[in-house]
Parts: structure tokens; C-alpha cells; sequence
């Protein structure tokens, strides 16, 4: 029997559908298939050549142990062998488990003295009980990294320390703001609910992140808010203006106080995604959540206005704001 016209038509239309799925599929399977997908949330630093990645709960506990560092004047080794410590003992995730009655980040024991169970689970209390043992040992900064831990932690495994070093050098010296603008996260952001202002002049979610900031960092000077918001002093669209942003001043301009911005900037970028910061500008550089995460740390362009330029290319002041739906 012929094949009729219309069927040759409908056969040859299977035939085109089917090569142009085929296409796509081996597309997909080919090296194109990563531009549409969203990138792997992650957080890297890279220093004198040598590049550390790490994920989220890493990130947060790293730059806990560092800020606990900064906020006690303590050099960056401290914070290198801190991080080194946390890294063998826990891999710096605050476990609740562990060898006997070990737990937490460092695997402190309640036993041995260094706290109840939920003291020593608590990432700022461990580092500080580290680091309240780490200073009574004479002359630490000159020993090996492994032999300072050891000191400290009494390891059955003391040489294990020296696998970490390297990698807790790189962020020791990103976290501590020694190394500027390389330590970032690719976050991509998903909605919030939108929030209100609070007493304060803050949304909720801005206030976490200067109580945060003040928790790990002790004291320091906040501003760009006020009770009942604020309407001027800001560029246009700012999110100070809905009470969303938080100013933390490093003044006067110095290279200690820049250094120490720097701390917070990317102490700020490590918990970007737990505390859902969305933006973060300092000293000329900024790092935005979502799409442009990836790219790290960015040139920022200060806006064409009138005021200090120190001020507007941020040089005195790091400036974070959160997500706003």
C-alpha cells in the first residue's frame, strides 16, 4: 500500500523532533550544560598562590575562630593554629559526637574540664576556651604548628595537625583581614519574607547580623540606622532606607583599622548565606549575593554625588545589607 503524502510529512516532523532533542540532550551532557545551572554554593580563599575551598558550615565555624582571634588582639598564627586544630579534630563542622565525651569543634571533653556539653558545642566559647589555653603556653608563636596544637589538645595523634597547616594559614590570613579581599562565597539566594523595621531602625534580619558581628567582634561602632528609619545621608535606593543595611566604622583610617574591616568583610561574606546578607562593601571592593557571587570580590564604583570620597569608596566604614524578599 503508498505511504500517503501527509504521513510522509508527519513521519519527516517525528524525524526533525527527534535530531533536535538529540541535540539538546548532548548539549546538556556537554561543557554548556553548567550555564544553566545555578553555580555550586562554595566559599574559597586563595593566598600566595595556594587555594582553600570550603563549604558553608565550614566557612561559618572558620570565621568564627578567626573573629574570636581578631576581637582578643591575637596574631594571625593563633587563629592558623586554631584553625588547623578544628580542621583534624572536627573538620571544622561543631559536632555533637565524638571520641568518649568529646564534641564540638574542637572536640573538647566536659570531663577534662573545658565546659558543659553545650558550652563547648557553642563555636565562640570553644574558641575562646582554645585560645584561653593556647596563650599560657610560652613562647607559641615560635613553635611548630603541630606542637602548639598538641600542647593545647593533648592528641594521641599529634603530627596529624601538620596535614591541615597549609589550608588553615590561607584562611587564618583571610580571616584575620591580613590577605584582603580573597576569601568569598558563591551564595544563591532564594526568597525571604519581607520584614519591617524594629525599634532600632533594623528589619530583623539586619539586626542578626550586628548582633552577630558584635557577638564575635566585641565591641564595635555601628551606624546607618535609627529608631523610626532613616531618609537622608545615603545614595538613592539605598538600603538603609528601609532599614535593611548596617554601617561598621574602622576610624580613623589606618592600616590597622583597614585590616581589621577586612576581617569583618569577610567574616561577613563567610555567613553571607546563614545570615542572609546580601551585599557587602569595603575599601573599594564589593561582594553581592546571587548571580554575581562567583565573580568574588569586585571593583566598586563609589556613586557620583557629593561627600567625602573616603567615605563613599567606603575606606572608613564596612557596609553590609541583608536580602529584602
Amino acid at each position: 500500500m503508498p505511504i500517503k503524502r501527509g504521513a510522509l510529512v508527519a513521519v519527516g516532523g517525528i524525524g526533525v523532533l527527534s535530531l533536535a532533542v538529540g541535540v539538546g540532550i548532548a548539549w546538556l551532557g556537554g561543557k554548556h550544560v553548567g550555564n544553566l545551572l545555578p553555580p555550586t554554593e562554595e566559599c574559597s580563599a586563595s593566598v600566595n598562590g595556594q587555594t582553600v575551598v570550603v563549604d558553608f558550615e565550614q566557612a561559618e565555624s572558620a570565621a568564627i575562630i578567626a573573629g574570636v582571634a581578631v576581637r582578643r588582639g591575637l596574631p594571625a598564627r593563633a587563629a592558623t593554629i586554631a584553625l588547623a586544630t578544628a580542621y583534624q579534630e572536627s573538620g571544622l563542622r561543631n559536632l555533637a559526637h565524638g571520641d568518649r565525651d568529646s564534641l564540638g569543634l574542637f572536640q573538647q571533653r566536659p570531663s577534662q574540664g573545658w565546659g558543659t556539653a553545650a558550652q563547648v558545642q557553642d563555636p565562640h566559647y570553644a574558641a575562646g576556651k582554645f585560645y584561653d589555653a593556647l596563650v599560657k603556653i610560652k613562647n607559641y608563636q615560635k613553635l611548630a604548628i603541630t606542637v602548639a596544637a598538641d600542647k593545647v589538645q593533648r592528641s594521641a595523634f599529634p603530627n596529624a595537625y601538620a596535614d591541615h597547616e597549609a589550608d588553615a594559614r590561607v584562611l587564618a590570613s583571610a580571616l584575620t583581614g591580613q590577605s584582603k579581599s580573597v576569601f568569598s562565597c558563591t551564595v544563591n539566594t532564594d526568597a525571604v519574607p519581607q520584614e519591617v523595621m524594629g525599634r532600632n531602625g533594623l528589619t530583623p534580619r539586619a539586626d542578626a547580623v550586628r548582633k552577630d558581628l558584635l557577638r564575635t567582634f566585641g565591641s564595635v561602632s555601628t551606624g546607618g540606622y535609627a529608631a523610626g528609619g532613616v531618609r537622608t545621608g545615603h545614595m538613592e535606593g539605598s538600603a538603609h532606607y528601609d532599614g535593611r543595611a548596617v554601617d561598621v566604622f574602622v576610624r580613623p583610617i589606618s592600616a590597622a583599622n583597614t585590616t581589621k574591616g577586612w576581617a569583618m568583610a569577610q567574616y561577613l561574606v563567610a555567613r553571607a548565606d546563614l545570615l542572609k546578607i546580601k551585599t557587602v562593601i569595603f575599601s573599594d571592593k564589593i561582594w553581592t549575593a546571587g548571580g554575581r557571587s562567583d565573580s568574588g570580590w569586585r571593583d566598586y564604583t563609589p556613586p557620583e554625588r557629593s561627600g567625602d570620597p573616603k567615605i563613599l569608596r567606603h575606606l572608613d566604614h564596612v557596609h553590609v545589607d541583608v536580602l529584602e524578599q
